[in-house]
């Protein structure tokens, strides 16, 4: 112990520090990981709901989840879709029901939870999943796209997790996890509407988690980057339709920028299983935050370079949204959408 001590006193205040700093981010290393045991949590017999659950992700972390004995609840808007999802879980022996819902519709949430409640129990884990991407100039973009889009992504989760709270908190724990983006840390030129609700989302979810931790529910925040879910073709675009898709697809293609929807769905399952406070999805996105952070200046710079290489805003007829099924082109599909296209056919993204 002395000698210890002498060798302290030998260093300098640099070393010191370093040494004290090293020492703290190794301590909370540790407390995280014990945190993180204690924490965990089996699937298996757990009543478990999905929003926006028919395809992409939401249907993904339903394959994840049922494969671990969760029974299952997808809730989406469109009942063809879901019937898809079920025979799809269905034939992986995943105890799944489906609920027509709009979240978007207090009312409907409500009852979308008061139902799951009476038929199973209870409701252990909430995935806030339901989503609507709009692409395309903000002189496209009219007050009713930004409203579509903090409906379904802001009021949506808010409506469905006043419903289950209480529910949880009346049995002493819960898991809520609420699906956010990329675009809810930074903001990506022509996703305006999207970023901001979503950011909108980072906040409730962050905001709420504190407030209900005492009664054992924990509350996890997921920002993914670009994920190969098949998305962009039940995405909606505007201005240059077909050159939005484009660029969209190819993007969402790309397998260094992108990753796998089915390792994203069990990172996600992962982070729910021992309450993670947050998880960003692939290194890119991981970078893209600390960038922010760091170099805010830099960051906008870029995002006002990117923007003048995207496709600039046309008439009036702009205004109208196309699907992204209805905006092909020679380009997309193509051999630099291959990877989405694959990824829309096994994740349900078809055509309405």
């Amino acid at each position: 112990m002395a000698l210890r001590l002498l060798r302290m006193r030998g260093m300098n205040k640099t070393q010191q520090t370093a040494l004290a700093a090293g020492a703290l981010t190794v301590g909370a290393a540790l407390l995280t990981r014990g945190l993180r045991s204690v924490r965990r949590i089996d699937f298996r017999g757990r009543s478990v709901l999905i929003t926006g659950g028919s395809r992409g992700l939401g249907l993904l972390i339903a394959r994840e989840l049922g494969r671990e004995g969760a029974r299952v609840t997808l809730a989406a808007r469109d009942a063809d879709e879901l019937e898809r999802a079920r025979d799809d879980l269905a034939s992986r022996d995943v105890d799944v029901s489906v609920a027509r819902c709009d979240v978007s519709q207090r009312e409907e949430a409500e009852r979308l939870v008061a139902d799951i409640v009476q038929r199973t129990g209870g409701i252990d884990v909430l995935i806030n999943n339901a989503g609507v991407i709009q692409v395309g100039p903000l002189e496209h973009m009219q007050i009713t796209d930004f409203e579509k889009a903090m409906a379904v992504h802001f009021w949506g989760p808010l409506y469905t997790m006043l419903a289950a709270i209480p529910v949880m908190r009346r049995r002493g724990a819960g898991r809520i996890v609420n699906i956010s983006s990329i675009g809810g840390k930074i903001g990506v030129p022509h996703l305006v509407p999207y970023c901001a609700s979503k950011f909108a989302l980072v906040g409730l979810s962050d905001s709420i988690r504190g407030e209900v931790a005492r009664d054992g529910i924990c509350v996890t925040t997921v920002c993914p980057g670009l994920m190969r879910t098949g998305s962009p073709f039940n995405a909606w675009f505007k201005g240059r339709h077909r050159d939005e898709f484009t660029w969209f697809a190819i993007s969402d293609s790309m397998p260094i920028a992108s990753i796998a929807a089915t390792r994203a769905a069990e990172q996600v399952v992962d982070a729910c299983r021992h309450g993670d406070a947050e998880l960003v999805i692939s290194w890119p996105a991981k970078l893209a935050v600390i960038a922010n952070a760091l170099a805010p200046e830099g960051v906008a710079f870029g995002m006002s370079v990117a923007n003048r290489l995207l496709p600039g805003p046309v008439d009036a007829s702009g205004d109208r949204a196309h699907s992204g099924w209805q905006s092909l082109s020679r380009w997309a599909p193509s051999r630099l959408t291959r990877l989405t296209e694959q990824a829309a056919a096994e994740n349900n993204e078809l055509p309405h």
